[in-house]
This record gives C-alpha cells, structure tokens and sequence, in this order.
C-alpha cells in the first residue's frame, strides 16, 4: 500500500527557510522566508497580482522596507480567510514575525515600528431583535 506522491510543482524552500504566521481579522497568512533576490509570492502569485491596490502592496512590504531586507529574501505565503485587507494585514504581521526570526537584530525596528503587534479588533456579532451589531429599527411611537 505504499503509495507514490507526485512531486509538487513549486520550487524548493532551503533548508534555512523561517516561516510564521499572522491573522488579521479572519485571515490567516502561513509565511515562509528564505534568502533570495527579493521575489514575493501571494498563493503562487505575484505581490502585485494579487494585491492590486497599491496601498495594500506598500501596507505588506513595510516590515522588509523599515528592516532594509528588500530585494534579500524571497518570500512565498498562502494566504485564507477574510479579505483583501485582512490578507494583507495578516501577511504584514506573517512578514514581520519571519523577520524577526530571520534577522535578529531587525527585531527592534520592527517592534518600534509597532509591526510585530496583532491587531485584536474583530468584527461585532450582530444582536438579535437589531439590523445589524448596533443599528436599530426604525422606533414607531404610534
């Protein structure tokens, strides 16, 4: 019953790779970290495929910019759940954690810049007898 597993199709990761991960809302980024010539890959897809918003490609690679590591490392992550936004809050926080990791040294800066935080908001349940989590139906007096 041995079975043969065919080889997957995505480039080998050394074996001096970090990986780590961050959430952001409902999303999950897994973030694997290795050095390179700076190619990052979103669920085998570029950056700036995948995120096509400028805002949410600059808001990723502020850790590597802050830590001065853009253009070292390759990264390749999958990221689920949530979002646009979420995703690439997630992958910001995956980045920065694989960096510290990394790089100990750019620990410091990312602290500071307050990167290596979750952020713990999340979205309000919706209440029963409401619209939604605090909006209310029209009051009728009469």
């Amino acid at each position: 019953m041995n079975e043969v597993k065919p080889e997957s199709k995505s480039r080998p990761i050394s074996s001096e790779a970090v990986r780590a991960t961050g959430r952001r809302k409902t999303a999950v980024a897994a973030v694997s970290l290795s050095r390179g010539e700076g190619e990052i890959k979103v669920n085998n897809r570029r950056l700036k495929e995948y995120f096509r918003r400028d805002s949410l490609v600059t808001h990723v690679v502020a850790p590597l910019e802050a830590t001065g590591m853009m253009g070292k490392v390759d990264i390749r992550c999958r990221a689920h759940g949530g979002g646009m936004s979420g995703q690439a809050g997630a992958l910001r926080l995956g980045i920065a954690r694989a960096l510290a990791r990394f790089e100990e040294s750019s620990r410091r800066v990312l602290r500071k810049e307050e990167m290596l935080t979750r952020d713990p908001r999340m979205v309000e349940r919706k209440k029963y007898g409401m619209v939604k989590a605090r909006k209310r139906f029209q009051f009728s007096k009469r």
